[in-house]
């Protein structure tokens, strides 16, 4: 009882947990889109880090900007969505599994909740940060980035030594 208690509240810490991200992503994006639209560039770093408004009809880093497809934003959202949907599924399914796994998993599902909603709610993404020689991206963006990096981590370093102990359970 008290172990099913603690994974409760586990899930129910992350999932809080991931949904204060998409709020703080959102106000960022919506920051961003008051003071930036217009045209103005912050430099932060001179020559290296800046922020700056765009509206990302695309994937991320723009890798089909060539190909045109009927309704592209709606398709865009849909696959997403379905790559969301996955990601949860997966989570669960670990829901025994390492906390840092669990932390991987909470910071994709943030990050694409917040880049969904985006193309839901507007047609496109709004990004705004921008590093020299790379694309402009957002903190979605680097919600799902971290979180990739780190369920990648943990896969290559093993889960340890208690690596039965994080196989899910039979409820």
């Amino acid at each position: 009882m008290r172990s099913r208690l603690l994974l409760f509240v586990r899930c129910a810490l992350s999932l809080l947990f991931a949904g204060a991200l998409v709020g703080c992503d959102h106000a960022t994006k919506s920051l961003a889109q008051r003071e930036l639209q217009e045209g103005r560039i912050i430099e932060l770093i001179s020559g290296v880090l800046d922020l700056r408004y765009t509206e990302n009809h695309d994937t991320a880093f723009s890798l089909l900007r060539d190909v045109s497809i009927p309704h592209k934003a709606t398709v865009l959202s849909v696959v997403a969505s379905v790559v969301l949907l996955g990601t949860l599924a997966s989570w669960w399914r670990r829901r025994h599994a390492a906390a840092s796994e669990g932390l991987g998993y909470a910071l994709v599902a943030a990050g694409a909740v917040g880049n969904i909603a985006d193309r839901f709610a507007r047609g496109f993404v709004v990004d705004f940060i921008h590093l020299k020689h790379w694309p402009v991206f957002n903190v979605a963006d680097i919600l799902i980035v971290g979180g990739i990096l780190l369920l990648a981590l943990h896969a290559i370093l093993g889960r340890g030594p208690n690596a039965n102990q994080s196989a899910p359970h039979p409820s």
